[in-house]
């Protein structure tokens, strides 16, 4: 099946649909940065078949989101996240934040994050790189950008 492309569009939230807008990419990605490298490990933890994380993992390699690193001589690989796919992680935190949020009900969130710097349990959240108060959708006015023209061609 043939999916729609959105990496031409001027709009960075297709062009990021384009990367990982694939249901099975974001629970790859978290399965890599969570440790696992190796595709059988993987596809047990997804339950995926070999076909469709074959495929995955050449889109998010050929997005320079993961790279492939072989392990002996067969030739196997593992899989690792690179500083672009390390980035998409930081956005799968705030997607977590918001699934906790409204998502885990009464038993609660499925995982837990400490944050290094204070050692304490906390919860991703967008915060203004100017100032550095949260950011929500509500708080930003939403402005054409050098890119916008770009599209129009």
């Amino acid at each position: 099946m043939q999916r729609t492309s959105f990496g031409e569009m001027a709009c960075s939230i297709a062009r990021t649909l384009d990367v990982i807008g694939e249901p099975w990419s974001p629970l790859i990605l978290r399965d890599v940065w969570v440790g696992m490298s190796r595709f059988e490990q993987i596809q047990a933890d997804l339950g995926i078949s070999r076909k469709v994380l074959t495929e995955r993992f050449n889109h998010l390699v050929e997005q320079g989101v993961l790279e492939r690193r072989p392990y002996d001589r067969r030739p196997r690989h593992e899989y690792h996240l690179t500083t672009k796919g390390a980035e998409l992680v930081d956005l799968l935190m705030i997607m977590t934040a918001w699934g906790d949020r409204w998502l885990a009900g009464e038993a609660g969130p499925p995982v837990l994050y400490r944050h290094h710097a204070c050692g304490e349990i906390s919860r991703a959240e967008s915060r203004c790189a100017h100032c550095g108060e949260p950011m929500h959708a509500a708080d930003v006015d939403p402005l054409p950008g050098p890119g916008a023209a770009a599209g129009s061609d």
